[in-house]
């Protein structure tokens, strides 16, 4: 996955989560047991992924060389740059240049991949070649790759979320190490915050939803919340954790000094994937963000050291500091594919050859999606980096829950989570439960 890319992915993903209504009716393929090909034979596959920087397609290609080295008797045709759109036609349509094996940075889709059956549940696969996915994969990992015991795709490099800061603008302001608690975090952001006029000349944090990777489900991940109960309806006004994150989530907004004077800092300050940005220019002092921001914030040369720790968590969870939000790129076989087997053989090798992992890891510079290759010593990477490793691996990471409709749920939290944060939402339990609402209607509709 890009080092900015896959975060802009996910944002954008949400727009095409309509695009996978096209999938509903999907062409149905052989299963994953149903398999027949013989996969020991000469044979030619298509794999369609999304990575275009030269790096990145690179690094793909050096990871299928390794695979067909592994296995010269299938031909891999790689075919780089290919959005989601171009992908959910092609598993639709099908034919000859159709992809055998896709990837996809969107994770949101997961539950429209597997429940409408475009992709094939590579159970039977893995239990074929003997692999344990639940001993494989960081837990988190599992839970987003799969839907309703459907598991139709696999991780292929992870992402981990954690806090950025200004070990220069920490010294000034006499905080001797980054927070570990939610008190301790809005303790530093109010002393890191430094005022201009009716501005900010530093800001300590920006709390707010619309900045760059504060999402409401990126909060939530420190809060472990259960987005939806056993029978399937959204828990969002029944587990605590939602409320606890909005209206802590809310009163640093307030202390920081509200809304609408972050939001007028905010139209000022860079845009996320530039140099100017905020965290760059030492505008803002701590930062939430992907692994992929340390490399991004060392090429524009900041003027201070850059310091890396996992994100606080709430004070009663405090047991659990060192956990995180997990997301990443997905790997899939198209139900209409004849190649099942063989395409299996580069799935298995892609996501599960510890070797293989961790190469395409170094060349990506996102995090390995096996714990074998979390703890491989052949990874090259800044020491920094470390934090995201041991936030992916560690059982206490959280991730969202697929859905039936996608990411679909997610946007209507987001929504609420703006309405909350500004004001326009005043009663917290009730909007809770009209949001929870929404989220049951727009599911029981994409049934």
């Amino acid at each position: 996955m890009p080092e900015a890319l896959p975060s802009l992915a996910r944002k954008t993903a949400f727009a095409l989560t309509a695009s996978l209504a096209l999938l509903t009716t999907a062409c149905t393929g052989q299963s994953g047991s149903g398999a027949t090909d013989d996969a020991s034979k000469d044979t030619t596959i298509n794999f369609w992924h999304a990575w275009s920087a030269p790096n990145e397609v690179k690094a793909v290609d050096s990871l299928v060389a390794g695979f067909e080295r592994a296995h010269p008797n299938i031909h891999v045709n790689v075919v780089g740059n290919m959005t989601d759109d171009k992908i959910n036609q092609a598993l639709r349509s099908g034919g000859d240049r159709a992809p055998d094996v896709i990837s996809s940075f969107t994770t949101n889709n997961v539950g429209k991949f597997c429940s409408s059956g475009a992709l094939v549940d590579l159970n039977p696969f893995f239990e074929k070649s003997g692999i344990d996915a639940q001993k494989t994969f960081p837990k988190p990992m599992n839970e987003y790759t799969q839907f309703d015991g459907n598991r139709c795709t696999v991780p292929l490099l992870g992402d981990a979320y954690g806090l950025y800061y200004n070990k220069t603008a920490f010294e000034k302001a006499g905080i001797a190490n980054p927070p570990k608690t939610w008190s301790e975090f809005a303790a530093d952001a109010k002393k890191l915050t430094i005022a201009r006029g009716d501005s900010y000349r530093q800001l300590g944090f920006m709390p707010n939803y619309h900045g760059w990777e504060s999402t409401t489900e990126h909060y939530f991940g420190q809060f472990s919340p259960t987005y939806f109960g056993k029978d399937g309806k959204s828990a969002l006004a029944k587990d605590p954790a939602f409320e606890k994150g909005f209206t802590l989530q809310k009163k640093l907004v307030d202390e920081l000094g509200g809304f609408q004077k972050l939001e007028k800092f905010r139209a000022t300050l860079g845009d996320e994937w530039g140099p100017k940005h905020p965290f760059h220019t030492g505008q803002v002092a701590m930062q939430l963000d992907g692994e992929w921001r340390l490399g991004m914030a060392e090429e524009a040369k900041p003027k201070f050291e850059i310091g890396v720790a996992p994100l606080p968590v709430p004070d009663d969870q405090a047991a659990q500091y060192g956990k995180g939000y997990i997301t990443g790129t997905i790997a899939g076989i198209a139900a209409n594919s004849h190649k099942q087997n063989a395409a299996w053989e580069l799935v298995k090798y892609m996501t599960t050859d510890t070797d293989a992992v961790v190469g395409f890891a170094n060349g990506i510079h996102n995090v390995p999606s096996t714990l074998a290759a979390l703890k491989s010593p052949k990874l090259k990477y800044d020491p920094r980096f470390k934090t995201f490793l041991d936030i992916a691996a560690n059982p206490d990471s959280t991730t969202t829950p697929a859905s039936i409709n996608g990411g679909v749920y997610l946007v209507t939290i987001q929504q609420f989570g703006y309405d909350y944060e500004s004001g326009k939402a005043t009663d917290l339990k009730a909007g809770l439960k009209k949001t929870a609402a929404q989220i049951d209607t727009d599911i029981a509709q994409a049934k």
